[in-house]
């Protein structure tokens, strides 16, 4: 592989660049108009604008980037996360290219992109699975029976969904009507598919996922957990590795299911499996994510493993040269995401102009970025800015050098979620590892974050005043 096209932008698309041109991998980038200046477009080797600002004219164009990749004498590309990442039709499109797409075969991404054919494809494996339904159904006659079989409350999840949409947490029988037809609407918005299933609600779960590498020679590896509890609207926004809850038996038996996982749809390459954990450690399949995940810098940190050299590898035939038994787990790491979002209105995105943009630097800190001083964040696409990762000795050292890496990073002209981040990292019940996917709802609130900010500006109100008044003081000593 000569010539690598990354069909993405932002910190991914330099990611992904950085560890081609590392391997002496040439570089393409594409972009959107609203992004000719952006960073991923000058770190590149080549590039070549795609479309207009709306991804759908753009960065979705799966057409239009096999095009360019062709015209260029591209040899592979990899499409990060998002956009196009787990969309089976353009993995197809790039294999009757003869296009090397740095990802996994076009019907294992057809298999998991469906929770319910996910579920058909492991049932087989022996792998323990939250109560529910495996079918699709729209009938709420038939969602009332089966919810009085499990017991409530119950999930009501779009099938073909992802990122919180479609899913609707149901306590009562007298609420499952109008929930289920909101989420039905709300699928079929997202996604095309107005198909829901119902399963169990677990109360206090934690999000544990298990990362997974596969060759084309029949060999799986897993590099341990990634713990991703710390959610807003059902989407991550804190990451750690090692989960502070997993024991080395727990964690073993979790890493062999997502590898059972991964040989029940023949995997190849990257991918992660997601389990929920109970209040009694037991653990259930969730599904799966065909890509590379936003929160891979943590496993890297901790096995010393590079995920995307290894996918590309993977993707070129080659065997993978690691056992699992080479795996061990080294340190402990923690990811923040950077968003350009309002934690004090609802996490809603908050676009803008960025005045000021310091990114934090020094040992332990890793900071994926795809931003810089000056820069527009464009409406048009996830509000993301970077991924702050640290990593230290031990869970309470890397806690600490994350405090101090937020406190260093300057960013005015947008809302961010560092304040929250801050919020989080200085909470007992995050630093005592006991907490589960209702943390933002058991212990968030805007008005705390208000009242923390107040108090800042008090004190720096009373620092300031004590140093004019000192300097006043020394002004009338006479000289």
């Amino acid at each position: 592989m000569k010539k690598l096209l990354v069909a993405n932008r932002g910190e991914i698309a330099i990611r992904v660049m950085k560890t081609a041109q590392k391997m002496g991998i040439k570089t393409v980038a594409v972009y959107s108009t609203v992004d000719r200046n952006a960073p991923h477009v000058k770190f590149a080797d080549q590039a070549v604008c795609i479309g207009e600002a709306p991804s759908s004219q753009s960065y979705l164009r799966g057409d239009r980037i096999v095009e360019v990749a062709k015209s260029l004498n591209v040899d592979g590309i990899h499409p990060g996360y998002g956009f196009l990442s787990e969309n089976a039709h353009f993995a197809e499109l790039c294999e009757e290219n003869n296009l090397t797409f740095i990802g996994p075969r076009s019907k294992a991404i057809k298999i998991m992109g469906s929770k319910l054919a996910a579920k058909e494809a492991v049932k087989n494996y022996n792998i323990p699975m939250v109560p529910g339904i495996d079918e699709a159904i729209t009938d709420v006659k038939k969602a009332k029976q089966i919810a009085k079989e499990i017991g409530f409350p119950i999930l009501i999840k779009a099938s073909a969904g992802g990122g919180g949409k479609g899913m609707r947490v149901v306590e009562k029988e007298s609420d499952l009507e109008s929930q289920m037809n909101r989420a039905i609407s709300e699928a079929k918005s997202a996604f095309g598919d107005g198909s829901v299933f119902i399963e169990k609600y677990v109360t206090s779960p934690r999000h544990i996922e298990i990362q997974v590498m596969a060759d084309s020679h029949g060999n799986f590896l897993h590099f341990f957990e990634r713990e991703c509890s710390i959610q807003r609207r059902h989407q991550k926004v804190v990451e750690e590795a090692p989960s502070s809850v997993l024991t080395p038996q727990l964690r073993k038996e979790m890493g062999e299911a997502a590898i059972k996982v991964a040989k029940a749809c023949d995997y190849l390459g990257a991918g992660t499996v997601e389990f929920l954990l109970d209040e009694n450690h037991n653990f259930y399949f969730l599904e799966m994510n065909t890509r590379l995940q936003v929160e891979h810098p943590v496993t890297e940190w901790i096995t010393g493993a590079d995920l995307v050299e290894l996918q590309i590898k993977v993707a070129r035939g080659e065997k993978l040269n690691i056992e699992q038994d080479d795996l061990k787990i080294n340190g402990h790491a923690i990811e923040l995401r950077v968003y350009a979002e309002d934690p004090l209105n609802d996490f809603l995105p908050s676009v803008g102009h960025l005045a000021k943009y310091k990114i934090p630097e020094g040992h332990g800190i890793r900071v994926d970025n795809g931003f810089e001083e000056g820069m527009d964040v464009p409406i048009y696409y996830d509000p993301m800015l970077s991924k702050l990762i640290t990593y230290g000795k031990t869970r309470e050292e890397t806690i600490q050098m994350m405090i101090k890496a937020i406190d260093n990073y300057k960013v005015d002209g947008v809302e961010t979620t560092l304040q929250f981040g801050k919020y989080v990292f200085e909470h007992e019940a995050f630093r005592s590892g006991n907490f589960d996917t209702n943390f933002v709802k058991q212990h968030y609130s805007p008005e705390i974050i208000k009242a923390q900010m107040q108090d800042k500006a008090k004190l720096a109100a009373l620092i300031g005043l004590k140093h004019y008044l000192k300097d006043q003081k020394l002004l009338r000593l006479p000289h």
